[in-house]
């Protein structure tokens, strides 16, 4: 609320077509909703637009508005939402892990310096063996040790819908996740990869660059499909290898401080809402300067 004015903020996404902004700036007049700013672009076909309005004087309840909007949306194929400019709630995140820690650290110190809009809600992990790092942090540990692969998966996805995260965090969790787990978490599972994929998928991604002689690898921010290491690219990033000075170890040391900045800037990109998937390729989302001048992501 700002001077006794209630503002909320309603963000339209879809494939541009003639008429959007006419049909929902109609609508929100006859509500009683007065338009205070927009900006709108279009992006790779993209219609994007946000707006920012006053909703002191409504001519129905605010509910009423939003599930207008909902279907106002669904007849033109595209999504639109209404939050009130107070609303900011943190994305609840789980991060999952194994052994290797530089991942999960980098998020606990962006956590600890609210780096990103988002509450890590659990660290799980198919080992014990970082337990005390997410203990010194003071968040939830939880070690999955059912050696049955299926039955394991079972409790995670069963916790998973009883912790309801907006995000998990594959940083650095060395297992491949049946198809059910994919489809439960479509788009909202990120994991971060040692290379430049499509190159080098799968196990020993920094053996197989420094043993064919690359001199440039990287590291990939992804989401989760069933294909393994092919989902929606995030984020990616390269470092370079001195062949015939760096080691296996230099290779990997370079690779893993690069994996915690990668998957560190993926999060972040999630949690303050800067990214959408569109038939299977992650866009960037602008406006995030928009929410910022009015406070709010």
């Amino acid at each position: 609320m700002q001077n006794g004015r209630i503002l909320a903020l309603v963000s339209v996404i879809g494939q541009d077509q003639k008429g959007v902004v006419a049909r929902v700036s109609t609508y929100l007049a006859e509500q009683g909703v007065n338009i205070e700013d927009i900006e709108q672009k279009v992006l790779q076909g993209m219609f994007i637009m946000n707006m920012l309005v006053d909703v002191t004087e409504l001519s129905c309840s605010l509910d009423e508005i939003i599930r207008g909007l909902i279907a106002l949306g669904a007849d033109m194929k595209m999504e639109i939402e209404m939050r009130l400019l107070s609303q900011r709630r943190p994305k609840r995140i789980v991060v999952m892990v194994s052994k290797e820690d530089h991942c999960l650290r980098r998020l606990l110190e962006d956590r600890e310096d609210n780096v990103f809009a988002g509450e890590i809600a659990g660290i799980w992990s198919n080992h014990p063996d970082l337990g005390p790092l997410a203990d010194k942090a003071g968040v939830p540990f939880r070690h999955f040790d059912e050696p049955d692969c299926e039955k394991r998966d079972d409790e995670i996805l069963a916790a998973l819908a009883q912790t309801a995260p907006d995000l998990v965090v594959l940083a650095r969790y060395m297992q491949i996740l049946p198809p059910r787990f994919v489809h439960a978490w479509t788009n909202r599972m990120i994991n971060i990869h040692p290379s430049l994929l499509p190159f080098h998928k799968g196990a020993n991604a920094y053996r197989q660059a420094f043993e064919q002689g690359r001199r440039v690898a990287g590291c990939t921010a992804h989401f989760v499909t069933e294909d393994l290491d092919e989902g929606p690219i995030v984020l990616q990033d390269v470092f370079h290898i001195d062949v015939g000075e760096d080691t296996l170890d230099d290779v990997r040391r370079k690779g893993q401080a690069l994996e915690a900045n990668v998957l560190s800037k993926a999060v972040q990109l999630f949690c303050n809402n800067e990214l959408l998937v569109r038939d299977g390729k992650v866009v960037y989302k602008p406006g995030n300067d928009f929410f910022k001048k009015h406070h709010t992501l």
